[in-house]
């Protein structure tokens, strides 16, 4: 996807929830041109916002914001368990709606929020932010060329020593981002199972590491390792196909896109690995949460369905919920309940 960044003072948007990640989307917002209004319940960061964006209308309500005709969209960075009725309630107050990552706390509550969209013929898109890295955009461009060959394992570790939630588990918190990207990588095809296992260390019953494997129909595989108790940060994906295989890894200051050749034989009853010999791949300078957002703005204005629709978030939270499961049974496999297979039962 080749993203045209431009600004939009046609499009008029407001953020509800502008904490440690909604700023964020303030500031690119705001860049862009389509920044019209700030929504959130603390009064001092409001006003301090109010001080950097002048322009832009102060709610200190939520229903203040619904109730204002010149607004188009709204974007929500609440706490996740606000998602579902926050973003029902701007459906149906007539606005698009952008909703960060997960889309709500379980399936049930997002496929209530992909059926609103349509009932309201609103856009709903969730923000999984790495599908718009320019590195997983050329990452999807190899996959889909061939040139990895057919897809046989997948893994992500996600690990630093980062900020401790009281609210949700690790990989609640972290995985999401992750699942998005092998959905996209399988086509995406659902797993048909699930595991998962972790530990608790600093808080009864929330996760501080957990290691999920999914299993996909053929039998490719992949697993997510996902920590917020590790000495030092590593963002990396490894994908291993039966012709080559790629590396990214966006915690390296150069050279975060590597494919390597795969050069197996069987000589003498044993096979014989060659060392793999890697080639930079160059990747756009495209900053993700500036085409994110670009990409919402775009998609508000031309009324075309976004990259990452409210149904992409739907199916990361059928994997996030039999991982979940699965941890609560310590390791034990769970089927992936999607919707699709709901409706057969």
């Amino acid at each position: 996807m080749q993203q045209q960044i431009t600004p939009n003072s046609a499009v008029r948007l407001a953020v509800a929830g502008c904490g440690h990640w909604g700023k964020n989307l303030v500031r690119n917002f705001d860049s862009l041109g389509a920044l019209h209004g700030l929504c959130d319940v603390d009064a001092n960061r409001l006003a301090s916002l109010g001080q950097a964006y002048p322009t832009a209308r102060r709610y200190s309500r939520y229903e203040e914001l619904l109730a204002d005709p010149e607004l188009q969209a709204v974007v929500i960075a609440t706490p996740a368990e606000h998602h579902m009725k926050m973003a029902i309630a701007a459906l149906e107050a007539d606005k698009d709606v952008f909703v960060e990552k997960p889309l709500a706390l379980t399936a049930a509550d997002g496929r209530q929020m992909t059926e609103a969209a349509r009932r309201t013929g609103r856009l709903l898109m969730v923000g999984h932010l790495l599908l718009y890295h320019p590195a997983v955009r050329a990452i999807q461009r190899i996959v889909d060329s061939g040139e990895l060959g057919r897809l046989e394992y997948i893994y992500s570790n996600r690990l630093s020593m980062g900020k401790i939630r009281q609210e949700e588990n690790a990989l609640w918190s972290f995985a999401p981002h992750d699942v998005s990207v092998i959905l996209m990588l399988t086509g995406g095809a659902m797993p048909v199972q699930a595991t998962a296992t972790g530990g608790a260390y600093l808080q009864p019953n929330i996760a501080d590491v957990t290691l999920s494997t999914l299993l996909f129909d053929r039998g490719a595989r992949a697993h997510i390792f996902v920590s917020w108790l590790h000495p030092y940060k590593e963002q990396r994906l490894v994908v291993i196909g039966s012709r080559r295989m790629l590396v990214f890894e966006d915690s390296r200051a150069t050279d975060k896109l590597l494919v390597y050749d795969k050069e197996i034989t069987w000589k003498d009853g044993a096979f014989e690995a060659a060392q793999p010999k890697a080639t930079p791949v160059a990747i756009e300078a495209d900053e993700p949460l500036r085409a994110e957002c670009a990409h919402f703005i775009e998609c508000v204005a031309t009324r075309r369905p976004p990259m990452t629709p409210g149904e992409d978030g739907v199916r990361v939270l059928e994997i996030l919920e039999a991982c979940q499961r699965s941890l609560q049974m310590n390791g034990e496999p769970v089927q992936v309940a999607t919707a699709s297979r709901i409706l057969t039962l």
